[in-house]
């Protein structure tokens, strides 16, 4: 959590930036938020043996491949090899699930089959097995661009998240829009403020010392701008999340991403 010095200061240079500041406007090209991190953090991220996001990949490979201890059923004996089933599979989510509807992101699918397929209790969002299962999954689409599509069935995701994106919230009256569109590429104390992309989630950040999924980072803007957290896996973050995901078609997934 924030220290309250730190929610003024970002409060205060968040106001000055979105009211004193002329819109950028359009952005040339969708730049991944590693492009915005400093050199060390790149390579941090870049090798294999020191990004500490790939623990997380390797508790979910062990997940993957280990019968629950309530119904004796694993993942891999279902999908098998990972590498190959799972392969593409992050690139088109969150995605709706026909069966029931509903909107899902990769986390909301794996606990969807742990208890319709497996007859296993769900993962309770940022514990380390839901974090390391969907790790270890995105990781099978590493290098593969996203491909999140907008189409007559889940069009009312898109456009509900579109609004909260640019909804003014929370004490501070700011909307992700002026971080992430109108600010990109400015300094905002020791950072530069990145697009808001989620092609790297779940990542590493150096200042949570640990993983954590995107609707954890979501949860800390709304935190930063004094607004009330909505819960996690709640409609509101999804379809925030499917919204971030349309905007960011293309980036190519680097799951486990690294961050400061």
């Amino acid at each position: 959590m924030l220290r309250p010095r730190t929610v003024r200061l970002w409060g205060l240079l968040l106001a000055l930036f979105a009211f004193g500041a002329a819109a950028a406007g359009d952005l040339p090209r969708v730049r991944s938020g590693i492009e915005y991190a400093s050199g060390n953090i790149r390579s941090m991220q870049a090798d294999d043996f020191a990004n500490p996001g790939m623990l997380w990949v390797t508790r979910g490979e062990k997940l993957w491949n280990t019968p629950d201890g309530s119904s004796g059923k694993s993942c891999a004996g279902c999908h098998r090899d990972a590498a190959s089933s799972m392969k593409g599979v992050a690139t088109h989510y969150p995605l709706k699930d026909r069966g029931t509807g509903r909107l899902l992101n990769l986390e909301a699918r794996i606990n969807h089959c742990r208890e319709t397929r497996q007859g296993a209790e769900p993962y309770r969002y940022e514990t380390d097995e839901l974090l390391g299962l969907t790790a270890y999954v995105a990781h099978q689409s590493r290098g593969m661009p996203l491909q999140v599509r907008v189409n007559d069935d889940n069009r009312m995701h898109y456009e509900r998240g579109k609004a909260i994106y640019y909804r003014r919230q929370g004490q501070m009256n700011l909307a992700c829009t002026h971080c992430h569109e109108r600010n990109a590429g400015r300094r905002l104390l020791s950072e530069t403020i990145s697009e808001g992309h989620g092609n790297a989630y779940p990542i590493y950040r150096l200042e949570w010392q640990s993983a954590g999924s995107l609707q954890r980072r979501l949860r800390s803007c709304y935190f930063g701008v004094r607004a009330g957290l909505p819960e996690f896996g709640s409609e509101e973050l999804l379809d925030l999340e499917f919204f971030l995901a349309q905007r960011a078609a293309g980036l190519k997934v680097e799951t486990p991403g690294v961050r400061r």
